[in-house]
């Protein structure tokens, strides 16, 4: 018997419309036939970027199911996204970013048969940082997409902002999903199927986005949990910052290799496994304090 497919769930922020129609697109291909998503636009905003991406979202045949505005607040995403969740009712629901491509090794509908038939209620990721072979944040065409613009994967989340770079992509209804996506309380993803989440974030764009994050949790305008996105954002411009504004894709420690949504990458399985079931949260001191702390789960977020 097949299953229904999943419910997409997504809160979506001032992405471009292109990227918006490839991301549709893609979890098209992929079978899903029902999407919820929110639309949240952050003050700097202008009001005709707001209409031209929601007027994009209709055209492909998705009637937002709510457009809000205002701070981006860390509790912002978990929200909204909760909201979605209780509107899209029973059976699985598929979370996924608007920057966020995922890739299965199977159909989605045997990838859900198999999380049942073994017992597991959440099916995990693992974030594939997608990056130009220059390393620059550059923009890209969509006649040329995306694989094209940013062929190198790699793990910069995870050893560049010691992120948490682990993904619930597929969960029961009834399971509860921390911020950001990063876990479930309770549940267990099996580590030998992991998905590969490819994550095109780093885009033309992206470095005034951070920047206004650091400005905005800093000074309390955008309220925080933790200062672990922040922090996170200071890493990624540190970095570009000592590099021409580039990231350094020949650091080895990030394992940036060709990669393509067409076909899993190479040996993915044990390369995958390996790094959600080793990781630990970062463990930060901060000059002239003698506490330490371990980030949330939150990391990641938009905004």
């Amino acid at each position: 018997m097949l299953s229904t497919p999943p419910a997409l769930i997504a809160v979506v922020g001032p992405v471009e419309p292109p990227l918006l129609a490839a991301w549709v697109r893609h979890y098209r291909w992929l079978g899903v036939e029902r999407f919820l998503i929110a639309f949240h636009f952050p003050e700097h905003v202008p009001v005709q970027q707001r209409h031209e991406l929601q007027a994009a979202s209709r055209e492909l045949g998705i009637v937002p199911t709510g457009t809000s505005t205002g701070p981006w607040h860390e509790h912002t995403n978990t929200q909204l996204r909760e909201a979605l969740r209780h509107r899209a009712g029973p059976g699985w629901h598929l979370l996924a970013d608007a920057d966020e491509f995922q890739q299965y090794p199977a159909p989605l509908s045997e990838v859900i048969a198999q999380a049942e038939s073994s017992g597991h209620r959440v099916v995990g990721g693992l974030m594939l940082d997608r990056v130009a072979a220059s390393g620059r944040l550059t923009g890209w065409k969509p006649e040329g997409g995306l694989d094209l613009a940013y062929p190198l994967g790699g793990h910069l989340t995870h050893r560049l902002l010691h992120g948490d770079p682990r993904k619930i992509v597929l969960a029961r209804h009834d399971v509860t999903v921390a911020g950001g996506n990063h876990r479930a309380p309770g549940q267990r993803p099996d580590a030998d199927r992991i998905c590969a989440v490819h994550h095109f974030k780093w885009r033309s764009g992206v470095l005034d986005d951070l920047r206004r994050r650091v400005k905005h949790f800093a000074t309390g305008t955008w309220q925080e949990q933790t200062p672990v996105v922040r922090d996170e954002a200071g890493r990624l411009l540190s970095h570009v910052g000592r590099h021409g504004g580039v990231i350094n894709t020949s650091d080895p420690r990030f394992a940036f290799r060709r990669v393509s949504l067409d076909r899993m990458p190479f040996n993915w399985p044990s390369e995958a496994r390996g790094i959600v079931t080793a990781w630990r949260p970062h463990i930060a001191h901060r000059p002239g304090s003698e506490t330490m702390r371990a980030p949330t789960e939150s990391s990641s977020r938009k905004g």
